[in-house]
């Protein structure tokens, strides 16, 4: 297998060029270079960060000299490894199976970041193959990356998949970061991490050359250290895409999302509260969130109630169906050297490799997704109609018509977890994101808090299309809320001063 460039090698380059850290600290080159040297000294004890691009440098630089200009121009961004960047580093999912996976091929969103002036900075992290291996997994967790771990607890689970990308953000060692989510694994990392993310809806960026789950719900987003900045790396990645048919509707849709936030957006609107979708221990931070909704103007509806049917394990199925597809799709067109072409493939793999892949947990998804009989299945058919339904059309569309109101809002996720390699994840609620993740509706995360020093988030969820609203209302609820402390690096939260003075005798 090809080896992958060290994060130190890459290091002992950057210092070959240490006029750029005696340089003001607006420049590109400067702003890449403290990068590194945040990932160098902070990363270590996170483990959010799979690999520096060792062309980080010369891409800042290149931005210096042609005089790039825009939000994003010289900002450094890390780059989910489910996504392909062109260059020396391959795109792993996390799984050894896919080492020498160099595409030499941008995603179309990261050439949109390339265009708007963004530095590529590296890959980040992911539980492996965006968690749909087993049931039993260990978020967080990658063959080829090990273990991400939370920046407010580093004993607790940063939750996935876009595991690294939400810790990074966290650490500080970027503002921005991509992740990608089937259901969750954008805004549960956000939440649990402390930092924003936002899922858009479906068909506004494009998918080409992600490693997939599901057709029907995948999706990029932005995570990031406030709205602002989320509204700014969506407006450079949104559009449509002629190889991904979902995308079609994305230029007439996007819009410049940065330009629409206002700070007054909550004055008037009514909001729907999915009290249903709360509870598991946020409660205190939720009331104070919608405190502050109501203080801006927001006129506030209670939902009590909402049946989501057999929305859950219809989506399984038709996740189960599209992974096998879509993978399979995916390995065909790498024109890397890789040993899998197909899901069975990787099946092998792990089994030949047990000793690195499957020592923490199995494979069970997986074997079960290799059962599946292909999109053309009637009774995969049948429930993707009924997940979607139950989601969209008798779900979220449905609570915003009844109740008159124009977004809804919930805790995302419960506080992060203790990462356990004997029991797999240890999750003890969560939040209504689902419903948005099915129907391919925009959910943005803001954080609204902790419970016992661990942050909490509020999510916001709409319509389809209503990514510019959406993120407005975020925006608007950020401001009011205010500052909030940064994560700290406890060993565990019983360090921190809101657990530790209770423990002692």
């Amino acid at each position: 297998m090809k080896a992958r460039l060290s994060i130190g090698a890459v290091l002992a380059s950057a210092c070959l060029v240490t006029p750029s850290l005696a340089q003001p600290q607006n420049t590109a080159e400067s702003r890449t270079a403290a990068a590194i040297e945040r990932i160098r000294r902070i990363d270590p004890q996170v483990g959010s960060v799979i690999a520096l691009d060792p062309t980080a440098l010369a891409q800042a630089r290149r931005v210096q000299a042609l005089g790039l200009r825009g939000p994003l121009a010289g900002q450094p961004i890390l780059i989910k490894d489910n996504i392909e960047v062109a260059g020396p580093l391959p795109t792993t999912a996390g799984s050894l199976a896919l080492a020498n996976n160099v595409t030499n091929r941008d995603a179309p969103l990261v050439a949109r970041l390339l265009g708007a002036g963004a530095v590529i900075l590296g890959k980040t992290n992911l539980s492996e193959w965006a968690n749909i291996r087993s049931s039993n997994s260990i978020s967080g967790w990658s063959a080829v990356g090990g273990q991400t771990r939370n920046p407010f607890a580093l004993d607790r689970n940063p939750c996935g998949s876009s595991s690294g990308s939400g810790a990074a953000v966290a650490a500080g060692l970027v503002r921005m970061a991509i992740g990608t989510e089937t259901d969750g694994s954008v805004t549960c990392p956000a939440a649990i991490n402390g930092i924003v993310g936002f899922k858009p809806t479906v068909g506004l960026v494009s998918r080409t050359h992600i490693v997939p789950i599901s057709a029907s719900q995948d999706t990029p987003g932005p995570m990031t250290a406030s709205v602002a900045e989320a509204a700014m790396v969506l407006t450079a990645i949104a559009g449509s895409d002629p190889a991904d048919k979902a995308t079609t509707e994305a230029d007439r849709r996007r819009r410049d999302y940065l330009a629409g936030l206002r700070a007054g957006s909550l004055r008037g609107k009514r909001i729907g509260v999915m009290r249903f979708a709360a509870g598991f221990g946020t409660d205190q931070p939720f009331d104070a969130a919608l405190a502050v909704l109501k203080a801006q103007g927001a006129t506030l509806v209670e939902i009590k109630e909402f049946d989501e049917g057999q929305m859950g394990r219809n989506e399984f199925q038709v996740l189960l169906t599209e992974f096998k597809s879509g993978l399979a799709d995916y390995l065909r067109s790498s024109p890397a050297p890789i040993p899998v072409r197909s899901l069975a493939d990787v099946i092998a793999f792990n089994k030949n490799h047990a000793a690195q892949e499957l020592a923490l947990f199995g494979q069970e998804t997986f074997e079960q997704a290799e059962k599946t009989k292909g999109t053309s299945d009637p009774a995969y058919r049948k429930a993707r109609q009924l997940s979607f339904n139950a989601a969209g059309p008798n779900g979220i569309d449905r609570l915003l018509k009844q109740h008159g109101v124009v977004a809804l809002v919930g805790p995302t996720m419960a506080p992060a977890w203790k990462i356990d390699v004997v029991n797999g994840d240890q999750i003890s609620g969560g939040g209504a994101g689902s419903l948005a993740a099915v129907a391919g509706y925009p959910h943005l995360t803001v954080p609204m808090g902790f419970v016992k020093g661990l942050p909490v988030g509020l999510s916001f969820i709409g319509p389809k299309w209503a990514d510019g609203q959406i993120l407005s209302l975020g925006f608007a609820y950020e401001q009011a809320r205010g500052p909030l402390p940064p994560a700290l690096f406890f060993r565990s939260i019983e360090e921190s001063p809101a657990i530790a003075p209770y423990l002692k005798r």
